[in-house]
C-alpha cells in the first residue's frame, strides 16, 4: 500500500488541505491528529430492566377522556 501524507488543519469541523491536491471520489483515507488527547466520551444506555421476567407488570391501559363529559 502506497501512503502520501499532506498537512491540513480543521476549519468549521471541515479538514483543509495547505497544499491543492486532487484525490479521486470515496478514496480512503486516514486523519492523523498529533499532540491531542482524545475528548472522553460518554455513552448512555438505554435503560433496561432489572427483572424481565416482570414486563407485564409495565403495560399500558388507555383509557378514554370525553372533554364534554359532565362533572359531578
Amino acid at each position: 500500500m502506497k501512503v502520501a501524507t499532506y498537512e491540513a488543519t480543521v476549519e468549521n469541523g471541515q479538514i483543509k488541505l495547505f497544499e491543492s491536491v486532487c484525490l479521486p471520489e470515496h478514496t480512503r483515507v486516514y486523519v492523523v491528529v498529533p499532540g491531542v488527547e482524545e475528548v472522553a466520551r460518554i455513552h448512555v444506555g438505554s435503560p433496561r430492566l432489572a427483572q424481565p421476567e416482570r414486563a407485564a407488570d409495565f403495560t399500558k391501559e388507555v383509557a378514554v377522556d370525553f372533554p364534554d363529559a359532565p362533572l359531578r
